[in-house]
């Protein structure tokens, strides 16, 4: 199975942290392209093995066996989120680069834990948010860099899912996990505005809190001339983004799930971008760093994925959220 341990072969070689839905997900999209799963590890080694026969893989008992295998060309993590940060510094201490889910830790010192152990062990590390890998954001981002709207005057982005209706024992709705919508799905709208604008002169966040996570709240990131105005629910299903200028406007049917087309308006026509958001890019753009020999990602450096942490930080602090096993 390892036969070319220390070597990249045609295809890339992951060791999966995690056997979920999302782990998954990302399994059965990647294995379509040039990457091979060998081996997973999961504390519930049942699914690990049931995972490991459905994409021909190994199962282990032990993180550090399935890890440390000559021919894992990279690990990635898909547990809870509360747990990124004690399996990531695992790897890169076992001198692996590490693909890792959103978001990485629930604070910024989780992010600049998990950026020092990069540091220390000189291996790749980077939040796999796919929205960054994919052309159709790459695209938007391009055209308001170059001005083709002209001055930005708003932004208003939805992403709602009705996830108060999944089991109460989910990852989403347990405080523990440090479940809610803003580290589950408010991430999302807010890095798109990070990566696009950069950080806010101010932040503002209301919501809702109930059995201890939030389920709804509405950001506000103030960039002195204009706010983009976020919204994110775990109680209904919206998805959309527009992006207001002074010469035209830039519209998304959806950044997310339906994150496959951009359309820039303007008073001569409409340009339209048509490409994928999907999990094969993802982890394609990231091999290809790692085999470039890259420590930091191109498309989610480290600053971007602190400073987003530090948005969120900012919006649990007014919200005053504090999750359990942080009291």
């Amino acid at each position: 199975m390892c036969k070319t341990g220390g070597v990249f072969t045609e295809k890339f070689r992951w060791a999966y942290i995690g056997s979920g839905s999302i782990a998954r997900s990302t399994a059965t999209d990647i294995t379509k392209g040039d990457h091979k799963i060998v081996s997973v590890f999961s504390r519930n080694f049942e699914k690990a093995e049931a995972f490991a026969r459905e994409y021909g893989a190994r199962a282990f008992h032990d993180f550090s066996q399935a890890v440390s295998l000559d021919c894992v060309d990279g690990v990635y993590i898909a547990t809870p989120h509360t747990s990124h940060v004690e399996y990531a510094v695992k790897a890169m201490e076992l001198g692996k680069p590490v693909l890792c889910e959103k978001p990485v830790g629930v604070t910024v010192k989780d992010v600049d834990t998990l950026t020092d152990a990069a540091l220390k062990n000189n291996v790749y590390f980077c939040e796999a948010m796919w929205t960054w890998f994919s052309d159709v954001s790459l695209t938007v981002k391009d055209w308001v860099k170059k001005g083709e709207t002209g001055d930005i005057e708003s932004v208003d982005i939805y992403y709602a899912f009705p996830g108060i209706l999944m089991p109460k024992s989910s990852r989403v709705l347990t405080p523990e996990t440090a479940g809610g919508a803003l580290l589950d799905i408010g991430i999302y709208p807010i890095t798109y505005c990070y990566n696009l604008f950069g950080f806010p002169e101010k932040i503002n966040c209301k919501g809702v809190i109930k059995n201890g996570i939030d389920i709804k709240e509405a950001v506000t990131l103030d960039y002195g001339s204009f706010l983009c105005s976020l919204h994110m629910s775990l109680c209904s299903f919206k998805e959309s983004c527009v992006i207001r200028g002074s010469k035209g406007k830039i519209s998304l049917p959806g950044f997310f799930h339906m994150a496959s087309k951009a359309v820039l308006h303007r008073e001569k026509g409409r340009q339209t971008f048509k490409g994928k958001t999907d999990y094969l890019t993802e982890f394609t753009r990231a091999a290809e760093e790692i085999k470039e020999g890259k420590k930091e990602s191109e498309y989610i450096p480290f600053s971007a994925t602190r400073d987003c942490m530090k948005i969120m930080d900012e919006c649990r602090k007014q919200l005053k959220l504090v999750y359990p096993f942080e009291r």
